[in-house]
């Protein structure tokens, strides 16, 4: 088991509650829908693919693509938030399943504000692509050594950014996003737990785990280029990272290859 060096370890576990705290004004939709009027207009100067390419982030198939590096270089890092999954999709799943609140598009006139993409309409609370993003910066900034997170601090910033875009192509509240920010973090952490019982065999690179991983990335490149995710705009993109997937699990099948010594 790979124990923590960190001596604060348990002080994180206050980080989601804080979040969630600090953002109840939001998830308690207080100057809505103003609020998410002002946001997502302000997001107009930036154009519609910048957002909808960050939202692709808080995808899971997005995340596999951007992540599959990790696979030969640090895989003990790819399984930190592969672990932080099960907890997202429950956190999410039973969200959307018991609020079932409705989108904005369902209670603010649609020319008031830009919408991108499908119009969706209920299942609002949490954001689970924000809810996806934060799991993902939260399970990977913490399986770091504690003297090397600085250097990595960008990961909040860019799950800060797909919260955002979730407002900015008009599918979720301020508050959905607050909400799936928290939960994401909670989901992290509790992946970071599961993430530290296991063994070695998990980072081996001749172990069936890590070979499934691959399958399930060679799967990645055939759902990228089958049809777009989430935003017809992101069709471009989901070819570029094709591209990086598939030449991930060329290089991992030439390792599996290559004779042992």
């Amino acid at each position: 088991m790979r124990k923590d060096s960190d001596p604060q370890t348990w002080r994180r576990w206050a980080l989601p509650l804080l979040m969630l705290g600090v953002g109840a004004p939001l998830w308690l939709h207080w100057g809505e829908p103003a609020l998410f009027v002002a946001i997502n207009q302000a997001c107009l100067l930036l154009p519609a693919p910048v957002w909808t390419g960050l939202s692709l982030l808080g995808n899971a198939w997005g995340v596999l693509a951007v992540t599959s590096p990790l696979l030969v270089l640090a895989p003990r890092l790819l399984w930190a938030w592969l672990c932080a999954v099960p907890f997202g999709v429950v956190f999410a799943r039973l969200g959307k399943g018991f609020l079932d609140s409705p989108r904005p598009a369902a209670m603010v006139d649609n020319s008031l504000f830009r919408l991108v993409g499908e119009k969706l309409e209920v299942a609002s609370m949490p954001s689970g692509h924000t809810l996806t993003a934060f799991a993902v910066a939260s399970s990977l900034y913490f399986a770091l050594n504690a003297p090397d997170r600085a250097r990595f601090a960008w990961l909040w910033l860019l799950a800060c950014a797909v919260g955002l875009s979730r407002i900015a192509v008009g599918a979720h509240w301020p508050g959905d996003v607050a909400v799936g920010a928290g939960l994401g973090v909670l989901a992290g952490l509790l992946g970071n737990l599961l993430w530290r019982r296991l063994g070695a065999a998990y980072a081996q690179p001749q172990g069936w785990r890590l070979r499934a991983v691959a399958v399930v990335l060679a799967i990645t490149v055939y759902v990228l280029l089958d049809e777009p995710l989430d935003f017809a705009q992101n069709t471009p993109l989901q070819q570029v990272l094709a591209v990086v997937v598939a030449g991930v699990v060329l290089v991992f099948v030439g390792r599996q290859l290559r004779p042992r010594a």
